[in-house]
């Protein structure tokens, strides 16, 4: 315990109270306690300056186009302003500040308009004899216009790419390219890009360096099974300089298995996926296909190498499911869960839509949805029993028993049927993409498109696995009096409210104001 004039205890021993005694300045004479230098700070500061020489005005370069900064020598960074970004293009700019020991970094504020930036610095050096001295000085930066080569290379000709990679599903349908489009917006993975063009079985990226598609095609090949394959052509030479200016290719295939694709697997691959099948459906498309068995409920995962390794195609695909509605069904097992989906084996009784009033057809299926259908609901499956399939790898199969119909899915379209068509309570976002002038001009493609875009969405109504990996937004036309259906027995499956996100859009002003918290600690 201290106390002033007495003395203190410690461990049974009487010690002497201790005290910092004080000097006087050696320039002004002030009294004051006792440094390296024996000169007070003011004193300090008039006979050393540590900030002499430091950089005071310093020329930044700013993008009007992509909101960027330069960063020398080459790298254009996107941030706010008063932004942490900012402040560390700012900071790195200052190439002397490296002598001292930079304390602490804040932002002074200036006129938005005005091109001017002004970091407030506080840092320490030392000077006399060891004694460390503080000291803060403000810099100014200037804001300079200056178009990065991306910006500068659009506005003079659109079309001076250098690297475009070139997706492609030789499929007669776009769902897996909705699917993508909906992946590549949420991660921002096109940012780069250029320009973006709608082709007839595919989609072309543009990209300014040849680092950005492969970047791309990265991304790609971690979304779906693809291969590819790169090329370049020689576009200039400078014979001085010997620098080449090429234009790469990069040519993107994406298997054409598709999800709800029926399949007839290969001898040599089903074997190699333990003796499954041949009969399978992929059920799910990532970077790896997840193919089933539906009267065994085994299942098999196949890479891409793999696929590649032996390709084969869909002996049906979504566009020939048929209509069946369920007369009869009992469970014949237990209900398993595969990669967050459930299944159960059931024998059902089923009768093609279309027979009604023409035939007293009806087939005795197994079917992997013992879970979902009732009777009297109605689902959409293969029709093997008329189906007239010319593929080689089924006929090389010898007494392999062919079900009448295999099962895909519960349909929801005589729900549908008898509602009106009502605004949906989400929406999706869009790339901007140019179409191809034939395909803009074709009535019969445009309504294809719609088409195929209607179903899209309604599986994404129906299955919440495939809603993971996509952002959904709030419909602002949307009336908050329709109230949004749930899942039930006789209802159609809508989107969850939670599950949406609110379309944020910000003007220019805001987008300008919004930096804050630019004081920083920085050490």
């Amino acid at each position: 315990m201290d106390m002033a004039g007495e003395e203190m205890v410690v461990g049974g021993m009487f010690m002497p109270q201790q005290t910092v005694g004080s000097v006087l300045c050696c320039m002004c004479g002030v009294s004051m306690q006792p440094n390296a230098a024996n000169m007070c700070v003011r004193c300090l500061r008039s006979q050393s300056d540590i900030t002499e020489g430091l950089e005071k005005h310093v020329i930044l370069h700013y993008c009007t186009e992509c909101n960027c900064y330069l960063q020398p020598p080459k790298t254009w960074i996107r941030a706010s302003l008063e932004s942490k970004e900012l402040l560390t293009i700012c900071i790195k700019r200052l190439k002397k500040l490296s002598r001292l020991r930079l304390v602490h970094a804040e932002f002074v504020w200036t006129e938005p308009h005005s091109k001017r930036i002004k970091v407030k610095l506080r840092v320490q050096k030392e000077v006399l004899n060891g004694a460390i001295l503080e000291q803060s000085y403000i810099v100014e930066y200037v804001q300079v216009d200056k178009m990065c080569e991306s910006c500068s290379r659009a506005q003079a000709n659109p079309d001076q790419w250098s690297a475009v990679v070139q997706l492609r599903q030789h499929v007669p349908h776009r769902r897996t390219f909705f699917y993508l489009e909906q992946v590549i917006l949420k991660h921002d993975a096109a940012a780069r890009s250029i320009k973006i063009t709608q082709m007839d079985r595919g989609i072309d990226f543009f990209f300014g360096h040849r680092s950005h598609a492969s970047n791309f095609k990265d991304f790609l090949g971690q979304v779906v099974p693809i291969r590819s394959r790169d090329d370049k052509q020689l576009v200039s030479h400078d014979t001085k300089s010997n620098n080449y200016n090429y234009k790469h290719t990069f040519s993107v295939e994406i298997c054409p298995i598709c999800r709800e694709d029926l399949i007839c697997l290969p001898h040599k691959v089903s074997a190699r996926l333990g003796n499954i099948g041949p009969l399978v459906l992929c059920t799910k498309v990532s970077n790896r296909l997840l193919l089933l068995d539906p009267v065994s409920l085994r299942t098999a995962y196949m890479d891409a190498e793999q696929y590649w390794w032996s390709p084969f195609k869909s002996l049906l695909s979504c566009r020939q499911l048929v209509e069946y509605i369920v007369l009869d069904i009992e469970a014949s097992g237990s209900a398993i869960t595969i990669e967050g989906t459930k299944y159960s084996l059931a024998e059902a009784q089923v009768a093609r839509v279309s027979d009604f009033g023409k035939n007293d057809l009806i087939f005795n299926v197994r079917t992997h949805l013992g879970h979902l259908l009732n009777p009297g609901d109605y689902a959409l499956g293969y029709d093997l029993y008329g189906a007239n399939s010319n593929d080689f790898e089924l006929d090389n199969y010898r007494n392999l028993f062919i079900p009448d119909v295999l099962l895909v899915k519960k349909s929801y379209e005589e729900q549908r049927k008898g509602r009106r068509m009502k605004l949906r309570a989400w929406k999706l976002k869009s790339m901007d993409m140019e179409v191809e002038e034939t395909a803009a001009r074709n009535r019969a493609e445009k309504d294809k498109r719609d088409m195929e875009y209607e179903a899209f969405l309604r599986d994404l109504e129906e299955n919440p696995e495939l809603r993971f990996n996509i952002s959904l937004y709030q419909n602002k036309e949307y009336q908050p009096s329709e109230t949004v259906s749930t899942v039930g027995a006789d209802d159609i499956p809508s989107v969850p409210l939670e599950e949406l996100l609110a379309d944020l859009e910000l003007s220019d002003d805001e987008e300008g104001g919004s930096g804050s918290g630019a004081n920083e600690m920085m050490e």
